[in-house]
C-alpha cells in the first residue's frame, strides 16, 4: 500500500492505493472520474488523456506510481458542467463532434494542453497534435472546426480584453 497526495482538478486529494493501478484505474474507479476513458488501454487511442503538471498524459499508461506526490491533475470534469460548458465544449457540440462521446473528453483535453502551448496554432500544428487522439463515428472534419471556431473566439474575447479561457 502506498499514500499518494494528488491535486485533482483544483483538490487536493489523499489517496491509499496498491500502488500498481493506472492513472485511469485510479481516476474512474477511486474517484469516480469517469469522463477519462479506457479505449485501448495501450496509450494510442486518447480517450484517457488527462493533462498532468501541464502535459497531455495518457492515463491508461501511466503508473499510480510514476506519479509525484502533489502533481496537478486535470480531467474533464474540472472544465465545465453541464449547466456552464467550457467554450471548447460548447463548440464541440454545436459542429458535431461528440456523436456517441466516447473520445471526446480525450480530445478535449488534449485541445486546451495545445492551446497554452501553442498560441495561434496554424491547421497543419493542429492535426499534429491530434494525431494520437482516435475516433470511429467521424470524419475529424467537425472536430478541426470545433477547435478553430474555439481558437477564433478565444483570439476575439483577448482583443475585447475579455479574460482568456
Amino acid at each position: 500500500m502506498v499514500k499518494k497526495v494528488l491535486v485533482i482538478n483544483g483538490v487536493e486529494r489523499t489517496l491509499v492505493l496498491e500502488g500498481t493501478e493506472t492513472l485511469a484505474e485510479v481516476l474512474r474507479d477511486r474517484l469516480l472520474l469517469t469522463g477519462c476513458k479506457i479505449g485501448c488501454g495501450q496509450g494510442h487511442c486518447g480517450a484517457c488523456n488527462v493533462i498532468m503538471d501541464g502535459k497531455v498524459t495518457r492515463s491508461c499508461i501511466t503508473r499510480i506510481s510514476k506519479v509525484r506526490d502533489y502533481a496537478r491533475i486535470e480531467t474533464i470534469e474540472g472544465i465545465g458542467t453541464l449547466e456552464n460548458l467550457h467554450p471548447l465544449q460548447a463548440a464541440w457540440v454545436a459542429h458535431g463532434c461528440a456523436q456517441c462521446g466516447f473520445c471526446s473528453p480525450g480530445f478535449v483535453m488534449n485541445v486546451l494542453a495545445m492551446v497554452r502551448e501553442l498560441s495561434d496554432p496554424t491547421e497543419e500544428e493542429i492535426k499534429e497534435y491530434l494525431a494520437g487522439n482516435l475516433c470511429r463515428c467521424t470524419g475529424y472534419m467537425g472536430q478541426l472546426r470545433a477547435i478553430k471556431k474555439y481558437m477564433s473566439q478565444k483570439k476575439e474575447n483577448a482583443d475585447m480584453g475579455k479574460e482568456g479561457v
